[in-house]
């Protein structure tokens, strides 16, 4: 095990959803540089040496073993994979994400990569200031001040403004606002493989549907005019009483709960399955159930084109699953999207991931891991 190394950055960013930026920013920080200890609030302020719009700007505490090579290198590898590109053209640019190495313990260091402290950072306000919230007492091993005396120095003019916007430390903790995160998908999606990692990653009760050991299940495929009423009722009754149960039994050490499927599932395969008489008898049994049950905090539709569903089925190979019709798949993906149309007042996020196979690439995974996070810091707790 290395030495752990404190170290004080300084992030801005004023392209794009500026906020968005900086949480990305952080949440690669602490996956490949160390441990967050300390972020400070939010501050605007304008363009700094350019004309442009104006910045979001945080200073943070990082504990780290990297030196400070790697470090810098660690640095502008995540810079990099967020759309930075450095340009050797003099004066400072507009940039989507920018990450500063203010100090590394106390150490003074001078070489063509690097020079530790920053050489500037006791000319910027909107450096200064988010510093000294999170180290108003750390000396600047030249200067000789600490973050509050070099602050009331700076002779620069433009003031950062504090906002009331929240960052916080770790995805696990942006997930912990959430008490009910709903993953819901057409069959094959992914839907439980992206719950279950979903559960291990941030510490989440986990809530699985079961269908398995439906005795309908398979004579519906077989005969859906048949079975397809027995089914539904079935599912209804058996998702009700598990969501239910599930949804009230909290667990004392779980952050929030995540679940590979809404209740509200049942109406969306049952008008596809059910005949009009049959289907005016379900909706009324199900709107009386639909109102005792916990609806998701964010509902997240994974989306994928039926030709990879049918895909994903065969490699999974279910027996009964063999011979479902593609139009059938059809109309449950165009079900599911009708649903998130008709309800504009649920918190709904929808993603394709046709091109993504976030079970096999840690790559796709973190893709569709930064929608659900960019989304849930928009939704108002």
């Amino acid at each position: 095990m290395g030495v752990s190394n404190t170290v004080y950055l300084s992030l801005g960013s004023n392209l794009g959803d500026k906020l968005a930026m900086l949480q990305e920013a952080i949440f690669g920080i602490e996956k490949k540089v160390g441990k967050i200890e300390a972020v400070s609030p939010v501050y605007k302020s304008a363009a700094w040496g350019f004309e442009g719009d104006d910045f979001f700007n945080i200073c943070m505490t990082v504990t780290t073993e990297l030196t400070p090579p790697i470090l810098l290198t660690t640095i502008m590898d995540i810079e990099f994979s967020m759309g930075r590109r450095r340009s050797n053209n003099s004066g400072y640019q507009p940039r989507s994400i920018d990450i500063d190495i203010l100090y590394y313990n106390r150490l003074i260091l001078t070489s063509q990569q690097l020079i530790l402290p920053h050489p500037r950072l006791h000319e910027r306000r909107f450096v200064l200031r988010p510093l000294a919230d999170i180290a108003p007492q750390f000396y600047h091993p030249i200067l000789k001040k600490d973050s509050r005396n070099l602050l009331q120095e700076c002779r620069d003019e433009i003031v950062p403004e504090k906002t009331n916007l929240v960052l916080y430390k770790s995805r696990a903790i942006l997930f912990s606002q959430l008490r009910f995160l709903a993953i819901e998908g057409n069959i094959g999606s992914g839907k439980t493989t992206l719950a279950t990692r979903i559960a291990r990653d941030f510490n989440a009760k986990l809530i699985l549907e079961r269908f398995a050991d439906n005795p309908f299940l398979p004579k519906f495929y077989e005969d859906q005019g048949r079975y397809a009423f027995p089914l539904e009722m079935s599912f209804l009754a058996d998702r009700y009483q598990q969501f239910i149960d599930d949804t009230t039994q909290l667990e004392l050490f779980k952050k929030f709960m995540v679940s590979d499927y809404d209740i509200y599932k049942s109406l969306i395969f049952a008008k596809i399955t059910l005949q009009e008489v049959e289907f005016s008898l379900y909706r009324k049994i199900f709107d009386f159930m639909y109102k005792e049950v916990k609806k998701p905090d964010v509902y997240v539709f994974l989306y994928q084109k039926t030709d990879r569903l049918l895909e994903n089925i065969k490699k999974r190979g279910r027996a009964y699953e063999k011979d479902i019709p593609f139009d059938y798949l059809e109309k449950i993906n165009r079900g599911y999207l009708d649903y998130i149309k008709g309800h504009p007042e649920q918190n709904s996020l929808i993603i394709d991931i046709t091109e993504l196979d976030f079970v096999e690439n840690e790559k796709d995974y973190e893709k569709v891991m930064t929608q659900i996070q960019q989304f849930v810091m928009n939704w108002s707790f």
